[in-house]
């Protein structure tokens, strides 16, 4: 029987008040503004554009109005939109960050079923271990994006092929969606241990849930357009992975701007298991925000751009991180600690671009 790793640790050498006074500046401007740290009606429009983009298109597409080439446009349109619903409503709802009522979190958070993908796996890996040990190998699966083919920490084995990385990685991005709605989730679901955490069995009731779930998803994407459209089973094929292409590249480029880009680092815990910084300030180190002035960046990504905040605070909904950056960023600057970000999405993606190319060449 496999051991359940011990939990690593977060044991600073010198404690730090930076997440203290941080939090206590965060609370003092919601308390002063008399505002809910939850989706304000900015925030409602947001996720019912979106949602309601999702069912336009998807009508769209199940109408049979339209020729083939239409019907391709409208289900790229459709994946753009679907990445869209997990940044900016699934994303908030499963941290809890999108209302104080848990079951309007519950409700919204099922948008994620729409994806493809199954709330439940996605709250232990990324909620639980992302959130926890962010960039650190062996913990944190999100860096491993394809491993062995994809080198994003220079503890990792050194192969030939890495040598090319920095143009083949993009395309495999595409497939971040495909993967996920045939392949992660059961993977995941079924898996010993994830990172170094052995959770607890599943229950029952979310054996029923992936499946159900799954079968409806193939079912409303896949059969029932091969039903109802006047289409050969390859172009309704082909129209399905076109949507996920364009939604993969979309979620792939977007989670992976925020921590694998230079200046962020990939900590190595001591020889007791442990990381000498405490959490918070972990998460400065290892994270970065990109176009933090783009009104469109914001509207799109759902505060994903400003990734530092969304650590430190998962549970604010992300329409208010514009106004509290200003103060996480001058704590940090008053801690002597670092805040990183790249001005625009392009000089973010150019800074990936740039460190896919060191790792592939670097030990």
């Amino acid at each position: 029987m496999i051991q359940p790793t011990p939990t690593l640790k977060f044991k600073p050498i010198q404690p730090s008040p930076f997440f203290a006074i941080t939090r206590q500046r965060v609370d003092a401007y919601f308390s002063q503004h008399g505002l809910s740290p939850h989706a304000n009606g900015a925030m409602w429009v947001k996720a019912l554009f979106f949602l309601g983009g999702y069912v336009l298109l998807y009508g769209l597409i199940l109408s049979n109005q339209f020729g083939s080439w239409t019907m391709l446009s409208l289900a790229a349109g459709l994946g753009i939109c679907i990445a869209c619903i997990g940044f900016n409503v699934s994303h908030d709802a499963l941290h809890g960050a999108f209302s104080s009522r848990s079951w309007v979190n519950r409700l919204l958070g099922g948008s994620f079923y729409l994806l493809g993908a199954n709330p439940y796996v996605w709250k232990l890996t990324h909620n639980i271990v992302h959130h926890t040990y962010t960039n650190i190998s062996g913990h944190d699966e999100d860096i491993e994006v394809a491993p062995g083919l994809v080198r994003l920490d220079a503890q990792d084995t050194l192969h030939p092929w890495h040598r090319y990385q920095q143009w083949y990685t993009f395309p495999l991005y595409t497939l971040a969606s495909l993967s996920w709605v045939l392949r992660k989730d059961y993977v995941k679901f079924f898996k010993r241990q994830i990172g170094q955490q052995a959770p607890a069995s599943h229950p029952r009731s979310e054996y029923v849930k992936l499946f159900v779930s799954k079968t409806l998803y193939y079912i409303c994407f896949l059969l029932l357009p091969a039903l109802v459209l006047d289409l050969s089973w390859w172009q309704v094929g082909v129209g399905f992975l076109v949507m996920h292409l364009t939604e993969g590249l979309v979620l792939g480029l977007i989670f992976q701007l925020a921590h694998a880009v230079e200046g962020t680092s990939y900590p190595v815990p001591d020889a007791t298991g442990n990381i000498q910084e405490a959490w918070a300030v972990h998460q400065l180190y290892t994270t970065a925000n990109f176009a933090p002035r783009s009104a469109l960046a914001a509207f799109i990504c759902g505060g994903l751009n400003r990734q530092i905040e969304h650590h430190l605070f998962p549970k604010i909904c992300h329409i208010h991180y514009p106004a509290i950056s200003a103060i996480v960023k001058r704590t940090a600057a008053e801690c002597n600690l670092p805040y990183l970000e790249n001005r625009s999405f392009g000089s973010a993606l150019a800074s990936h671009f740039r460190l896919l190319k060191k790792l592939g060449r670097v030990t």
